[in-house]
């Protein structure tokens, strides 16, 4: 597994071609109290109780009821974490800014909404065009056994 993955351990619970289901029972990289985690963990659970479903690839040929750990490329959810939130973070502040230099309160508001505005677009347009890069995708890396689990080595 490539140094700086995020991965997690779960079942696969059914095939699609050389996709797998795998259900898992915490999701992200599971280094919420570490030095360097998010705590990205711990909002999930506010919002999706329970065990969740992943559908990746499975050209590591893993059957139904395996264990199995699965990962994503290191650096891709930080990449995608970046334009969904920076860029339109960073267009509302600079939009409002100049709006502001330029029209006063009103064209700093209508600047920061516009700018805003054009920058959800951007992140919708950059996300259906980055879809669908094998690099990006989770897959299956390994087979793991119940007391391999990550973090528990």
């Amino acid at each position: 597994m490539e140094e700086g993955s995020s991965a997690v351990c779960g079942v696969v619970r059914s095939l699609h071609g050389n996709q797998a289901e795998v259900m898992v029972d915490a999701g992200g990289c599971g280094r919420c109290h570490e030095t360097g985690g998010c705590g990205g963990q711990n909002l999930g659970r506010m919002f999706a109780g329970g065990p969740r479903t992943f559908r990746v690839d499975n050209s590591f040929g893993a059957a139904v009821g395996e264990r199995v750990t699965i990962a994503i490329a290191a650096g891709s959810v930080r990449r995608a974490a970046n334009l969904a939130y920076g860029a339109p973070l960073l267009a509302a502040i600079v939009g409002a800014l100049l709006g502001n230099a330029l029209f006063g309160d009103a064209g700093g508001i209508g600047g920061g909404a516009l700018a805003f505005a054009g920058a959800v677009f951007y992140v919708w347009r950059r996300s259906w065009a980055m879809t669908g890069n094998p690099a990006d995708e989770p897959h299956i890396v390994s087979r793991s056994q119940p007391d391999q689990e990550l973090g528990r080595r």
